[in-house]
């Protein structure tokens, strides 16, 4: 399982960020606005990918130690 590394503000903001990108491209017509649905999915999944290599998370709680403490 991976952990999330989205904070609630951070998912929001992404999903406020793609909704805005998906309007802008049905608006102007292109195809660009399917880029939308990337921060969209990011949102929903809280997991980016792109943070993982610099080691950010933006996540309060650490999801992996509440995983192990049931054990």
């Amino acid at each position: 399982m991976m952990a999330r590394n989205l904070g609630s503000f951070d998912r929001a903001v992404r999903l406020l960020l793609g909704a805005v990108i998906i309007f802008w491209g049905i608006y102007s017509r292109t195809w660009w606005g399917m880029v939308g649905l990337i921060p969209i999915l990011t949102a929903v999944v809280g997991r980016c990918g792109l943070y993982v290599p610099f080691g950010i998370s933006t996540c309060r709680e650490k999801v992996t130690e509440k995983v192990l403490d049931r054990r």
